[in-house]
């Protein structure tokens, strides 16, 4: 025992913007003994992988920021990609976080013997430990469509989340597959460059209009002079995104909602000609699926050198996609913005309970967790951003936060000798899936379109309550919800 306190060995899986913040957490409560382990070769998890054309954040860069660490160099009010790669990895320099993190080793097993957890990596590498934060994300295992002939294609094939920037864009014609958030942003990042471009489309999106002014040098000036008042701002702006947008989408009937739905349709207007329009008019309310946010798009798909095809893909050919109609569109470039298997989480690494349970069995169906932290029968397991979390309505990282300090009381347990180990009841994560199941139905997401938020049964999987009540609940654990081992 040091201060009272029983010594911890802590695993942290991930070096993104979760596992970064696991560290600093861990740290300030004085726990020291902390391994990071990271399959790839530098930290920064979705923004390190995701480095597209014109990748941006849908959140506001103050919002999308640690609360511990305001960045007075944000250059718009909704960040680029690289900007917030950068960010990552300014704080991890001034919290000195590398000291922990172990690059190149991807955990492909863990296994609690009844005392502690012994993790392998796929090189071989073990560890022990008596506490493990699952930090892998959510957007890191891309999806890649079942086309027929996709590995035929004779030209550049690329995923936004796997981009290769010595791909040569400039004057060819380059295909898009997707029309989400990746597909929009690369649209309208390659428009001025390209030769032709041919956007794919399945299903039409709501795109919300996006003011992203610049912030002025006095402004920055202004925050690095003061860095409370960017910490004011930043408490004033999630609490309006708390009470605005991140509370509309779970009610289907808010007003708020019905306000962004006219400034979809009224951004749609601006498209001129009429055919075009009703093909990129979508057949869902807006914000069903997640809200794609665009101020270039729709100026950008009516270029004369763009078209949309929104004829079903038939077969990929070495010379580009042939679509049902019989047309084959001739490609140089094929992009596929086909989004992530968001329902993977840690897998594929196996997880293995004291007494047996698995957690490729407890997610067989569909993943999972009490709170979207942690799963019965795998004790001293908690996970940032773990499933049916907050993932559609508000910012990870204040939801990263909230959930380490949730955990943390949880920690603080083990480390002052209440318990040896800790884990959510088979009750409780049961009751929580329920009422959850139940409120999720209530959502705009439950409202008619397929999407990457529903399950297999067509149920939303993100959080489907408040904001406020993500807040309240991550406030203090609910202990009669957890079985305590001495």
């Amino acid at each position: 025992m040091t201060n009272g306190r029983r010594p911890l060995r802590f695993v942290v899986i991930g070096a993104g913007m979760a596992g970064i913040l696991a560290v600093i957490r861990l740290r300030d409560r004085g726990f020291n003994d902390i391994a990071v382990y990271e399959k790839a070769d530098r930290l920064g998890g979705t923004w390190r992988e995701n480095n597209y054309p014109g990748v941006a954040c849908d959140v506001p860069s103050i919002l999308y920021s640690y609360s511990f660490a305001p960045n007075a160099e944000w250059t718009h009010r909704f960040s680029p990609g690289a900007e917030i790669q950068s960010y990552l990895e300014d704080v991890a320099r001034r919290f000195d976080v590398e000291r922990s993190i172990t690059y190149g080793q991807e955990v492909v097993h863990a296994e609690h013997d009844g005392d502690r957890w012994h993790l392998r990596t796929a090189s071989g590498r073990t560890d022990v430990a008596d506490v493990v934060i699952a930090a892998t994300g959510v957007l890191h295992h891309p999806f890649v469509p079942g086309l027929e002939g996709l590995d035929d294609f004779a030209g550049d094939l690329v995923h936004t989340a796997r981009w290769d920037a010595s791909v040569l864009l400039d004057g060819q014609k380059v295909g898009i597959i997707g029309t989400g958030s990746s597909a929009v942003q690369t649209v309208g990042a390659v428009v001025d460059g390209v030769g032709e471009l041919a956007l794919f489309q399945r299903t039409a999106q709501w795109v919300l209009p996006q003011d992203n002014p610049a912030y002025t040098e006095e402004e920055k000036a202004g925050f690095r002079a003061d860095p409370d008042s960017q910490r004011q701002l930043h408490d004033e702006i999630s609490e309006l995104f708390a009470d605005g947008f991140a509370n509309a989408v779970v009610d289907a009937d808010s007003p708020v909602l019905a306000h962004i739905a006219e400034l979809c349709r009224d951004h749609l207007d601006t498209v001129v000609d009429v055919d075009l329009r009703t093909r990129l008019t979508p057949d869902h309310r807006a914000a069903c699926k997640r809200l794609v946010i665009s101020g270039d798009f729709y100026e950008a798909i009516q270029r004369p050198h763009v078209r949309l095809v929104d004829a079903d893909i038939d077969r990929i050919e070495a010379g580009g996609i042939r679509t049902t109609d019989g047309v084959l569109h001739e490609l140089d470039v094929l992009v596929l913005a086909t989004g992530f298997r968001v329902d993977r989480f840690m897998r594929p690494m196996e997880v293995v309970g004291p007494t047996g349970d698995r957690l490729s069995e407890a997610w067989a169906e569909r993943p999972t967790a009490y709170l979207s932290i942690a799963v019965p029968g795998l004790p001293n397991l908690f996970m940032l951003n773990g499933p049916n979390g907050p993932v559609g309505n508000f910012s990870l990282i204040e939801v990263a936060e909230l959930q380490m300090d949730y955990a943390l009381q949880l920690v603080d347990r083990i480390a002052d000798g209440t318990c040896r180990l800790v884990s959510p009841s088979t009750d409780a994560t049961e009751a929580h899936e329920e009422a959850r199941t139940v409120a999720a139905g209530k959502t705009v997401w439950a409202t008619g379109c397929n999407s990457w938020y529903l399950d297999d049964r067509g149920v939303p999987m993100a959080w489907p309550w408040s904001f406020r009540e993500f807040r309240a609940q991550m406030a203090t654990p609910d202990m009669d919800s957890y079985v305590l081992t001495d």
